[in-house]
């Protein structure tokens, strides 16, 4: 199972996703917060984007909002942004 070990913040919409099979990629919020949710409207605000945290391998917000790591990463290799860890 994939899980996130590390994120950074890249910009208002923007994270650096890094999984446990070593793959990283830059992945945008911004479709999600386009949708204009009740979940998804507090992750407009970069202050609270900036918020986001790793919770049992997904990612995560304060108020509860998390996205599954597989998921996540599945999306990315589909696109071909993931890039493996050369270290």
């Amino acid at each position: 199972m994939i899980k996130l070990t590390r994120l950074a913040v890249q910009g208002d919409t923007t994270l650096l996703l890094t999984f446990s099979d070593g793959t990283a990629a830059p992945w945008s919020a911004g479709a999600l917060i386009a949708r204009d949710t009740v979940m998804t409207r507090p992750l407009a605000d970069p202050a609270y984007f900036a918020r986001a945290f790793i919770e049992g391998g997904a990612l995560a917000w304060p108020n509860g909002f998390e996205l599954s790591a597989d998921a996540l990463h599945q999306r990315l290799e589909a696109s071909g942004a993931l890039v493996r860890d050369a270290a």
